[in-house]
């Protein structure tokens, strides 16, 4: 049986982090990161959303420099947090998604 990998958790490249690595502020960075890595995409992106709107305005830029994650992952994750839809739910990815299965590429020959 295979074993899934964990992800590393992303190191914060926000200004506090790197001038004060001990303080609260950066341990509370740490622990986002380390709770985001266990998370899957969808969650992960959720997650961050919340985070977002919860510290208003200019919380996308800092959240991107805290978690590594893309703007536009973050604004989707907000929004996605705002409306829950129904077919969001059930599916981490949307049918179709993802990488193709290693059969489908290779019966080339």
């Amino acid at each position: 049986m295979e074993r899934k990998q964990r992800a590393e958790a992303h190191s914060c490249i926000c200004e506090t982090c790197q001038r004060r690595p001990h303080s609260a502020i950066a341990k509370e960075h740490r622990a986002i990161n380390r709770l985001a890595a266990r998370l899957d995409e969808k969650h992960r992106r959720r997650f961050v959303g919340l985070l977002a709107l919860q510290w208003g305005y200019s919380s996308i830029q800092l959240l991107h420099e805290i978690t590594g994650l893309s703007r536009v992952t973050i604004r989707r994750g907000r929004a996605e947090v705002q409306r829950l839809d129904r077919k969001t739910i059930k599916r981490v990815r949307v049918p179709g998604g993802g990488r193709k299965a290693v059969e489908k590429k290779s019966l080339r020959s």
